[in-house]
């Protein structure tokens, strides 16, 4: 948490904008909310908002460089002897553990998915993050193994990890969905990484990411 008065500020001011950006999006739609009526809304000019946010979706998508830092950072801290794969799974339980907003599956973030489905816009965006995110966890692999970024093991591994996250995600929503119970959309969600997870290993067996 920055100390000084100018930072915490600019941070007051983001998440002001955002918060009241997603709260219109939800609303009304991602795609018929314009950064003026954002600007209205959060109380600021229109060049406040561009300042802290250049793309309108990346109001929506606003705790995208918090998803990527908490990638970045499980390969480091993971235990001696567990593999970089398997810190993901151990990853995905420990958030589900602190209830992050990140595998949140419940009324409120069912929201949330609506809005990204109803806009072509957002589902692109994501679809980027979604890539975006892979090179992340190829990169982090293949630092806590001594290897190139570019190492085609570490890619493999990481394309692997994030389609299997995309699916438990998805499915855990559709889950939720269906029961309205977050539960069981989370055993869902926890099952799939798990199993996942184990076809990842399979398929890097005898790589030092296994």
């Amino acid at each position: 948490m920055p100390s000084d008065r100018r930072s915490r500020k600019r941070l007051a001011t983001r998440q002001s904008i955002s918060d009241a950006a997603t709260l219109l999006f939800i609303e009304r739609g991602f795609d018929h909310v314009t950064v003026d009526e954002i600007a209205e809304a959060a109380d600021v000019g229109r060049m406040t908002v561009f300042n802290h946010f250049p793309r309108k979706e990346d109001m929506f998508f606003d705790r995208d460089e918090e998803g990527r830092e908490i990638l970045r950072d499980a390969p480091r801290r993971r235990d001696p002897g567990v593999s970089s794969i398997e810190t993901y799974r151990l990853l995905a339980h420990r958030l589900v553990a602190e209830q992050s907003p990140a595998v949140e599956f419940s009324a409120r973030s069912q929201g949330f998915i609506a809005t990204v489905e109803a806009s072509e816009t957002l589902k692109a965006r994501a679809r980027a993050i979604r890539d975006e995110l892979a090179q992340v966890v190829a990169v982090a692999l293949s630092e806590c193994v001594g290897r190139e970024p570019t190492d085609p093991d570490a890619r493999l591994a990481a394309s692997l990890l994030l389609a299997t996250w995309t699916v438990a995600f998805n499915e855990a929503h559709r889950t939720f969905r269906r029961t309205r119970e977050t539960m069981d959309a989370t055993a869902t969600f926890l099952a799939l990484v798990d199993q996942g997870t184990n076809g990842v290993k399979a398929a890097m067996a005898g790589t030092p990411y296994a």
